[in-house]
């Protein structure tokens, strides 16, 4: 290193881009770890780059640290880009820190990572209690012999049958064929006229009725579906749908082990492995209120131990490691159903939330009761989180605030964090907003925005060019207020001047399109971003009981609202709640926003201490009115005042461009 007698050490262009990236993942991990690194050498250090969330096993791990000295303890958070070690002395922790900092290893996927470790103070990890499987569920290990696997393997001919689409069907990430009854994805159910010549592989038939002896399954099955997954490809979170099955649904798991998340409606996910040869059987609970799905990865984060193999997978940083995915084939069998169900769990029974259609507000007061419960608290509460996942704006959004011409007065209303306000330069745009919390969020992007409700906005009539209100008529919760919106906007234009406005759409399947959303694209466009701010995918009835007033926001919503008008009785107001990644089913749904660590509030910064364990993350039902095809022009048309330029569908969205008469 050379020396320069003024400042010191010279350090060279590849020493100087080491530090700069060596000290932005330690301001990375303070910033959304809330890991505080030291100037000076203890016995802990954590290892950006070095974690489960990002591809590195524990062996793998483990190969380069001890090569610096005894490793006590390896500390490895589920799903984290970061790991911990706590070497036996501060000496051999120093010799790590010097000659792994920027040193490049090779993931199990063949990638290069580097290195960058920190001192800390100290970490600990605080071993969980093993929660228990959902009830109902059973997970029974090698139910089959590798002769019976092999055998079970070959019955499949997947290059067979092709020109017959009722038995197989190549789906966008798994090959699926039916037997029994084919079973429909666009309805997510089957035809019970029409069983599929064949029945159940011969093979099948004679397994299943020796788990029938042995006491395993209660009932035979008519019908099967067999999926094969590459590693990489995964299946939705969902519930098998009530009136298409009874209630014992069971899965054989062949060729490779896989890790399935399972998920209650308040937000509990539990993980639990399905070891190669296994049988999982869901009934009651498991089987109808909790969501199962595979996460599409091509690693598992599983326990380390060697004796473990197959159950639920426990968050101890201490244990666990990365298991290769492979080539998995089930086999899923159920019994069609031909009566109508008869569970107990209404709340997500299709049966049940069809013969009982959604109960909507009756009054203007109840109206808004509604929204300032499940729009106007829950965008405040969420604001942060929200606008993390707001950053990409739609092309012809853009294409529409471009062409305006230089110097047009602009309003956004609706504006969320302003992501729309700087898009063209040459144009003045104020925008408006219901929550504080995003109207402040603006203002910190140097925004003109203010706070108010797009029912009154506090401009005067006809001194816009241009307004924009992009997703919001649709959280309005009666047909009158939506129009009331529209005139607002109307109100607003100068003669001449023209409205963008998007609605989400009912029909998320226009014209054999499939939106982003239901493709579960990973390219970031409004639908995604909006209906999916996480992976949630509850779906239940919640019986609103609006209270009529406190001010103080929870930390999630409750179930039940009270709306109640002057001496009169509470009254039910009951929504379905979404489940996300799926078609609507009703107009008038509350869809799930599980809200991702607590952006909104500081964290006192501590040592780097596991011992916290991360509390669910709290779930809130925002409400939307889904429109359908031609109602957002009828509702347009209502107003007398404006003529419609253009009609279109975007990617879920309905879209008008009113001109001001």
């Amino acid at each position: 290193m050379n020396i320069d007698k003024k400042d010191g050490p010279k350090l060279n262009k590849m020493e100087k881009k080491f530090l700069r990236k060596q000290s932005k993942a330690r301001h990375v991990l303070l910033k959304h770890e809330g890991i505080q690194a030291v100037p000076y050498p203890t016995k802990s250090l954590v290892v950006a780059n070095g974690g489960l969330g990002n591809g590195v096993s524990r062996k793998q791990l483990l190969l380069a640290l001890e090569k610096c000295g005894h490793v006590e303890a390896l500390l490895m958070p589920p799903n984290k880009p970061y790991a911990c070690v706590i070497y036996k002395t501060i000496e051999e922790s120093k010799k790590a820190y010097a000659n792994l900092n920027g040193k490049e290893i090779i993931d199990d996927l063949g990638q290069k990572i580097i290195l960058y470790l920190n001192f800390v103070e100290k970490a600990q990890w605080k071993h969980l209690e093993l929660q228990a499987l959902p009830p109902g569920l059973l997970v029974v290990e090698e139910i089959i012999s590798s002769e019976d696997e092999k055998m079970l393997l070959e019955s499949v001919n997947w290059t067979g049958d092709t020109d017959n689409q009722n038995f197989q069907k190549s789906l966008k990430h798994r090959r699926v064929k039916h037997f029994g009854y084919e079973f429909d994805y666009e309805s997510n159910t089957v035809d019970k006229d029409k069983p599929l010549p064949g029945g159940l592989p011969d093979i099948c038939n004679s397994i299943l009725e020796k788990w029938l002896k042995e006491g395993y399954i209660k009932h035979k099955p008519d019908q099967l579906t067999v999926n094969q997954y590459e590693p990489g490809h995964g299946i939705p979170a969902h519930i098998d749908t009530h009136s298409a099955f009874e209630d014992e649904i069971i899965s054989l798991s062949l060729g490779s082990e896989i890790v399935m998340d399972f998920k209650h409606p308040d937000g509990v996910t539990i993980q639990v492995m399905l070891p190669r040869r296994s049988l999982l059987v869901m009934t009651g609970e498991s089987r109808y209120l909790w969501t199962h799905g595979i996460t599409p990865r091509k690693f598992d984060t599983v326990q380390a131990s060697e004796q473990f193999k197959g159950g639920i997978i426990k968050s101890d940083a201490g244990d666990l490691t990365l298991s290769k995915r492979g080539i998995r084939t089930s086999f899923t069998f159920r019994k069609v159903r031909h009566v109508p169900c008869s569970c107990r769990y209404s709340s997500v029974c299709d049966t049940k939330r069809k013969a009982t259609p959604p109960c909507l507000p009756e009054s203007s007061k109840e109206a808004w009761q509604l929204e300032q419960d499940h729009v106007h608290r829950v965008y405040d509460l969420i604001a942060r989180h929200f606008s993390s996942t707001r950053h990409s704006p739609w092309p012809r959004i853009v294409e529409f605030l471009k062409a305006l011409p230089s110097g047009s007065i602009v309003a956004d209303i609706g504006c969320g964090n302003g992501k729309y306000l700087g898009i063209n330069k040459e144009l003045y745009m104020i925008g408006c907003d219901r929550s504080q919390n995003l109207v402040d969020i603006c203002r910190e992007r140097q925004f003109q925005a203010l706070v108010c409700d797009a029912l009154s906005v506090p401009f005067r009539s006809g001194c816009f060019d241009a307004c924009i209100s992009i997703a919001v008529i649709h959280h309005f919760s009666t047909a009158e207020r939506r129009v009331a919106a529209l005139q607002e906007l109307a109100r607003l234009l100068r003669p001449g001047g023209q409205a963008l406005i998007y609605v989400w759409a009912m029909e998320q399947e226009y014209k054999n399109q499939k939106s982003s959303y239901l493709r579960g694209s990973k390219t970031s466009n409004e639908d995604k971003e909006d209906i999916n701010g996480d992976k949630s995918t509850e779906g239940f009835l919640v019986n609103q009981i609006t209270d009529g007033g406190s001010e103080d926001p929870p930390s999630s919503l409750p179930s039940t609202v009270n709306i109640k008008e002057e001496g009169c009785q509470p009254r039910k107001v009951e929504l379905p709640v979404h489940t996300n990644r799926t078609c609507f089913h009703s107009q008038d749904v509350l869809v799930p926003w599980h809200l991702k660590g607590n952006p909104d509030k500081d964290r006192a910064i501590e040592p780097f201490d596991l011992t916290r364990s991360p509390d669910p993350s709290p779930v809130f039902h925002r409400y939307y009115h889904v429109f359908c095809d031609g109602e957002l022009e009828a509702s347009c048309q209502a107003l007398g005042d404006i003529s419609i330029l253009k009609s279109y569908y975007d990617q879920g969205n309905w879209c008008v461009v009113l001109q001001k008469v």
